[in-house]
């Protein structure tokens, strides 16, 4: 394989190694996203006796219905609780990390390339000069 190729072949690697990671950083970011969903948004439940009882938002209620819901006698705090939320973020920190650490590698990968492309370049450019003058 000529090294033209090899580098081309390298470059294709490198690009689709950056774009599986911006992939992973959209799964993260989607993840960041729901977790904003289940902490920010009102909801609403059916009570025992098929009742809807509204809820205030995780994140924004002071000992409102989501923190004090089983003491009234209905079921808020047990609906969208704080473990949920935290394992969506928690899920979401390798992926962004993972993500991170392709587009990181793929992007450096592909720019020493054309480093060491535009190096050659200069040396037969150079290499050139020099047979030019010295002959």
């Amino acid at each position: 394989m000529r090294s033209r190729d090899y580098d081309l072949e390298f470059r294709e690697r490198a690009a689709r190694t950056r774009d599986v990671g911006a992939l992973l950083l959209v799964v993260a970011g989607l993840l960041w996203g729901w977790c904003a969903i289940l902490l920010m948004t009102e909801y609403s439940i059916e009570t025992d006796r098929g009742n809807e009882r509204e809820c205030a938002a995780r994140l924004f209620t002071d000992r409102g219905t989501a923190n004090e819901g089983v003491y009234n006698g209905d079921y808020c705090a047990d609906e969208r609780d704080w473990p949920e939320a935290l394992l969506v973020l928690g899920l979401s920190l390798p992926v962004a990390l993972a993500g991170t650490a392709l587009v990181t590698t793929g992007s450096v990968s592909r720019r020493m390339s054309a480093h060491a492309q535009a190096m050659r370049e200069l040396d037969r450019l150079a290499d050139k000069r020099e047979k030019q003058t010295g002959a």
